[in-house]
């Protein structure tokens, strides 16, 4: 059960590197666009993350605090996305406020998997 658990946690670290990297692309690009990639890797991220939201395999308690905030950035990271989808489909590109906005939460969200103990 344990390694299960495991490759569910690399499932999730995956999701948020396919969106965080399709977001570093956009940078290096100069554009201010949301991709499709930003959006299956945001739904690999979160799939995933409920799943180890739930305690099976472990011999130890989980931080519900944690997880939640965790998942209220998840849920406004999703928010943000879909607003931008909305703007760029409206003007042509995602408000900069948005687009930096996607990135700054994405990587706030990873530092506090690998920090917050």
């Amino acid at each position: 059960m344990e390694i299960l658990r495991h490759v569910v946690v690399l499932i999730h670290l995956v999701g948020f590197a396919i969106l965080f990297g399709a977001w570093v692309v956009e940078v290096a690009n100069r554009r201010h666009r949301v991709t499709p990639l930003m959006n299956i890797g945001l739904g690999i991220a979160a799939v995933a993350g409920l799943i180890l939201a739930a305690p099976w395999g472990i011999s130890y308690d989980l931080n519900y605090v944690k997880l939640g905030v965790k998942f209220v950035i998840v849920i406004v990271i999703g928010a943000l996305l879909g607003i931008g989808v909305g703007r760029e489909r409206k003007t042509g590109s995602v408000p900069p406020g948005i687009f930096w906005s996607v990135g700054i939460l994405t990587l706030v969200n990873a530092g506090i998997a690998v920090i917050w103990r």
